[in-house]
Formats: structure tokens, sequence, C-alpha cells
């Protein structure tokens, strides 16, 4: 039977459903989740036993035995204006009071921060206190300037527990208050109470953590709903105690502006002051030597190390050097998309990789006229197009299991989807994939941020970013080499650039993604142009290289052949809009009045091209698409490309392009851009696979530029010996 590469939750209410299920799925290892126990009658079960493992939270009688030691984090309240020269600011307003806890023990003078937004100085200790009756800081301030205090709360309801309560309508619950690993008390405490679960638990096989310390922004309102979410923030990860560490190794003092940041909180659009990168540099190492004591505890025992990559990971940036160190043995993730598959698939150094797939089993999904087969589906085949690139170890899922088995459709979908993945898996892995090209992604965060660019919390769909975020879900299915490179890896190493053939630069003006005052730096943009002058590719999506400055807003103007109208330049009369046809557009549809059909997402407005450049396509004399040469090398603007399968090949054919290579479009290839080709030459295989929930037909072509005519089914793969 095929069996294997699946894991199941359970409960103690579904223990033969649970057998039958491993049976029908093939699965080898099953788990609990949070609110579950695992039962006792499967405990001598023939499958791996995965422990979900928690090393800040459910052990409340340790919180309140030592509360200066439960976990804290940075806020800041609202702007306020004061109306006279005196201004009360309440802390708690629009926050969760079940949640958080002003921090008044430790040295409030010392660790939080009154700042006058208007001029952007910080307020004097001298000149504001604090209220514990009305729970407000009382300021001398300046008439109609505004105001913001940014102070320290303690974590009393570990926040993805209360996410969990909350949408699972568990009532009255005790909220699971949360401790801090990093301190003294704690860390001796987490050692013996690791030794102790293992030994009271001798039949789990892996340790799952979920995750080791920090746990990213997540913050609830008044009425529980979520207030603010970064799921690469670094604000619960502080305490006086870290800070102070902090400081005694990179010698200058912390302010809480380091972590507020305007009330920003060095989201991952902010472009990283040295200080916030200093902060989590100090972190990640801080975490892995910690993490590691808990792994080596793990072995010791003979168990397996499994870190889940959410929730309390902040610190365990996973594609950075000190991650390794740590010695997990796997780490799992949840898989929303194609992104964030690579996003666990692509970390090195570990034995293996774990999706968890959609949807959880949860009754927001599972309820009386849900649709979860659906949700299935949509996330399978969006998931399957990267894990044909780079594929997982292993796929699983989360949640109540008894409120699948009420769906019986759904249960035999993903019957068929475990069939399918091992299948994939067996056919493709120990190989690396043929790729076309190598292509950078350019932008502030490089590595640390692979294939996590333009995600929001939840990978939801924000309007302001879906149109980039495509190109990165794109790229993630996509037959290419995908790097991911930083403006500071340039500036310490220009030869990086060195066997890359397209740079993409993909965002709005002044985000990291997009580097803002980067470009004023002349070691960057003169290794760009140089790299696009001796013969490379640069494709630029919404406003790439954008910073005013020198008279200009794109810093690459001159290079892409297209500039952006914001008003200072209304007085020079633009001539260049005939749209002219192309070997990127060749395969995009024709409206009824002979325009190419290209979704470009929100666009960008205002854009026009200078003289010599070629456009492909402008709506209202705004470019949305054009091509430039500079020197030996050619650029392609963009002005947005949401993901689709359309989309999908559009940007295969600027990357071509853009590199000189439009005559090797027709290697491993389908006519049909719905369908795509795969080819694993080590491994002497090639696939083809439907994308869609149609049949469809489509010409093939090889390797070798020999071809055939195939018709396929809705969602088909079908697998070829080269």
């Amino acid at each position: 039977m095929n069996k294997g590469r699946v894991t199941i939750p359970t409960d103690l209410d579904v223990i033969s459903q649970t057998k039958e299920v491993m049976k029908r799925w093939g699965a080898d290892a099953v788990r609990d989740c949070d609110g579950t126990d695992f039962p006792e009658e499967l405990r001598d079960i023939d499958a791996k036993v995965y422990s979900t493992y928690y090393t800040t939270r459910k052990e409340n009688g340790w919180a309140k035995e030592n509360p200066d030691e439960i976990q804290q984090m940075y806020l800041m309240t609202p702007f306020y204006t004061a109306e006279h020269s005196g201004l009360s600011i309440p802390l708690m307003k629009g926050l969760y009071p079940d949640m958080l806890k002003v921090n008044s023990k430790d040295n409030i003078k010392r660790f939080w921060e009154v700042i006058d937004r208007t001029t952007g100085a910080v307020i004097s200790t001298d000149q504001w206190t604090y209220n514990e009756e009305t729970g407000s800081v009382d300021i001398h301030a300046t008439p109609f300037h505004d105001y913001t205090v940014s102070f320290l709360a303690f974590i009393m309801w570990d926040p993805v527990h209360m996410y969990n309560a909350v949408t699972n309508g568990w009532d009255n619950v005790e909220p699971q208050m949360t401790f801090d690993v990093r301190q003294p008390k704690t860390r001796e405490f987490t050692m013996q109470r690791l030794r102790q679960f293992i030994e009271e638990h001798p039949y789990v096989n892996v340790i799952r953590f979920t995750t080791f310390f920090h746990q990213f922004t997540l913050i609830f309102d008044e009425l529980a709903r979520e207030k603010y979410v970064d799921w690469y923030g670094y604000s619960a990860s502080v305490s006086p105690y870290i800070i102070e560490q902090f400081e005694q190794e990179v010698g200058y003092s912390f302010r809480a502006e380091y972590i507020i940041d305007q009330g920003y909180y060095n989201n991952n659009y902010r472009i990283p002051t040295k200080e916030f990168q200093d902060f989590q540099a100090f972190q990640r190492r801080e975490v892995a030597n910690l993490a590691k004591e808990l792994v080596d505890i793990t072995h010791e025992y003979g168990k397996e190390a499994m870190m889940f990559l959410g929730d309390h990971w902040i610190g365990t940036e996973p594609f950075m050097e000190e991650f390794s160190t740590i010695g997990v043995d796997a780490v799992v993730g949840s898989v929303g998309n194609g992104s964030t598959l690579r996003l666990i698939s692509d970390i090195p150094g570990v034995n293996y990789t774990e999706g968890r797939f959609l949807p959880y089993f949860f009754p927001d999904t599972f309820y009386e006229g849900g649709d979860p087969v659906r949700e299935a589906k949509v996330n399978w085949v969006t998931a399957r197009r990267a894990i044909l690139r780079k594929p997982i170890d292993r796929i699983g899922y989360g949640g109540y299991l008894k409120l699948a088995l009420d769906f019986p459709d759904f249960m035999e979908y993903i019957e068929s989807v475990c069939d399918e993945f091992r299948t994939l898996y067996d056919n493709v892995q120990g190989t690396t994939p043929y790729c076309v090209k190598t292509v950078a992604v350019l932008n502030c965060w490089g590595k640390m941020r692979a294939w996590g660019n333009h995600m929001v919390h939840h990978a939801l769909y924000q309007k302001q970013n879906y149109s980039y975020a495509g190109i990165i879900e794109a790229l993630s299915g996509a037959p290419f080499d995908v790097k991911f490179i930083s403006f500071d890896d340039i500036k310490k190493d220009p030869s990086i650039l060195k066997g890359i053939d397209v740079i993409l630069n993909v965002g709005d003006g002044d985000t990291a993604y997009t580097g803002g005052d980067w470009w004023l730096d002349t070691d960057i943009i003169t290794a760009v142009k140089k790299f696009v002058h001796e013969g490379g590719g640069f494709i630029g999506v919404g406003e790439p290289a954008a910073h005013q400055a020198n008279g200009r807003y794109f810093q690459l103007s001159n290079l892409l052949g297209v500039e952006q109208e914001r008003g200072f330049t209304l007085g020079y009369d633009k001539y260049n809009w005939e749209e002219q046809d192309h070997f990127i557009t060749e395969d995009c549809g024709i409206d009824a009045d002979g325009n190419k059909i290209i979704d470009f997402g929100e666009g960008k407005k205002n854009i026009f091209a200078l003289e010599g450049t070629t456009i492909l396509r402008q709506i209202d004399k705004e470019v949305q698409l054009a091509v430039n040469e500079f020197g030996r090398g050619r650029t392609v603007y963009i002005s947005g490309l949401p993901y689709s399968f359309e989309n999908s090949r559009l940007l295969y054919r600027a990357i071509l392009w853009s590199d000189h290579s439009d005559h090797e479009l027709h290697r491993w290839f389908s006519d049909n851009y719905n369908i795509e080709v795969h080819a694993y030459v080590k491994n002497g295989k090639y696939c083809v696979v439907n994308n869609t929930y149609e049949p469809q037909e489509t010409t093939v072509y090889r390797g070798d530029g020999s071809s055939f005519s195939l018709k396929m089914e809705a969602n088909e793969i079908k697998w070829y010996e080269i």
C-alpha cells in the first residue's frame, strides 16, 4: 500500500477514527493540537507520535509564582493632541485587558518613552508621570502638539492561545500565561520541565517545539479582534533583562523607539535601521544558543526535535547562519500558497521539512454548509507548483479531526492528495529541477526574508501588496534558480551579482522592498548599472529604485526608460505613447478594441516613458508595461503583476527576454499557460501538470525542442521518462 510522509491530528474522542484515517490516507505520524490530549490507546500505534510542546506557556503556576519573569512586549499609544499645557494619555485604551498588563514595576523612566510626535523630540522624564490609579501618563505638554507613550506590558494571555480560544469558542477557558525562558529562574525551570515531560511521555518520538521563546507581534483590541499583527515582528521579544544584555553587547543605550519605530513596529515594509538590525542579530544569537540547549536535551533522550515555523518563532530566522547551530531535526510550517511552501522547503540544514496544509480543522471552515473541499483543492493545487520545484518531505493537517469526519467528500479528496504527494515526491526527490535562469530578488532584507516578501500576517489578501506578492508567488513555482539578495550584500561584495542573469526590484517607493535611499549609495547604483550595461537583465515592478532625489524619483529611470510624474515635470511634454507588439506579450489575449489583456492589479498612476523606450501597454497615457535597452543589457518595467497563470507566463517571458534568451522559450515548455512542464534531468524524468480545474489541451516541448500534443484532465499531472 502507498503509505508514509503524512501526519494527522488526533484527540481523546476519535481513537478508532484516527486508525481508520491513518489507513485511508497512509499516514505514518499522529499529533496532538492546542486544546487536545493524546489518547493513551494510541501510544503503542505503529507510527511516529508528535507532541506539541510549549516552552513559554501551559504552566500557569510557574508564571504566577514568578510574575517578574512573565514575557513582555513594547506598545505605543495612539497619537493624542494636547489642547492645553497638560495632557493625560490612557495606556490600555484600545487593548484587550485580559491579554496585557502595564509593567510599572521596572524603571519606567528608563524603559518608557514619551515623544512629541510633532517635533520628534523625546520628552524629558521630569515632564511626565504615570498615574497607577487611572492607568494614564500625565504630560506637561505644548498645546496642539501630538504625543505618544511607548511602554512595556506583561503578556498575561498568550496571544495564540487567545486566538485559538476565540476562534473555537472555548468558553470559560483559563488564559495561559506566558513566561520568559531567557531569564535565569525560568531558564533553569524550562530545562528541568522539558526533561520531566520527555520522561513522562516515553511514547513520544518527536518533540514539536511551538516554537521556542518569542511570539511574533499579535495584539487584540477590547472586542478580542486582531488589532495589530506582524508575523515578522520583534516587539514581543523584549524585557529589561534582555535590553540590559543587548546594551552590554553593542555598547550603546537602548531606546524604546528602536522597537516602536513611530508606531510602525519595524514591519517588513520599513527600511530597517542599524539599531533594529543590531537587535535582531543579538536576538538570533541568544535564541539560537538557548534553543540548542533544549534540542540537545531532546537528542539526549533519543527524540527528534521539530520546530514549528510560527507562534514563538522570532529569533529563529531559518535562512540565517545562526539557525543551523540550533540543530533541530525538522521544521514544520503552515502552507498557504507557493511562497509559504518555499519558505519551508528551502530551509537548509535540517533532516526534513513538513508542510501543514489547509484547511485547518477548525469550526470556521468545518460547519454546516461549509465547503472545506474547495479550500483544500485551491490550497493543494497552488502549493503543488512550488513542491514541483523544491519539495517538502512531508505533508500534514492540524486541528480537530472530529470536525473533518463529518465531511466525507473532504476525507476522500485528502486521500487523493496524500497519494499524489507521495508519487510526486518519489519522482523528484534528490535532484535539482531544470532551471532556465538564475534570478535575484533585490531588497533590504535579502535571504533573511526569502520567500516572505510582501507577505502580511496570515498571508491574507491586501489591496496594497497583491500586485507585488504575485511576482514572488509566480517565482515559487517557476523554473528559475531564485536568490534573495540585499543592498548590503552588494555593498560588501559587488561580485555577488556574478552568476545572476536577471535582477528583480519589486514594490512601492521608499519601502524596504525597493530600497529607498539605498539607491543614493554610489556603490550600489553603479554596481547595478554596470551589471545591466554588461548584459544583465533588470525587471522593476511598481516603483523600483524609487526615492525623490537628484532630479528624479526612479533612480534608475535612464536604465528602465520610465519615470513617474510627481508634479515636478508637468512642464515637460511627453510624446512616447505608442504601443508595440513584443515577445513578452505574445501569449496575452486581445480585447474587442484590439488591446492586450493584461491584469496589472492595482497598477501605478502617472508613469510615463522616456524617448526611445518601447511601450508594450499603456492605459489612459499611463505606462503599465515597457522595455528598454541599456548598454548590452535589457530592462523591463511592469506596474504590477498579481498572481495568475497568465501573469506567470508574462513574467517568464520577461525574464527570458531581459536575458537575451528569447530563443530558449521552447525548452521544457507548454504553449498553454495553464499547463507547466518541470524537468528532472538527473532523475531522467519530467512532468506535465494542469494547474486548472478544467480539462486542457497543449503542445509540450521537450528539452531538445521536439514536441507533442497532449490532452489533460482537470488538475492532472503526467509523468514521463526523458
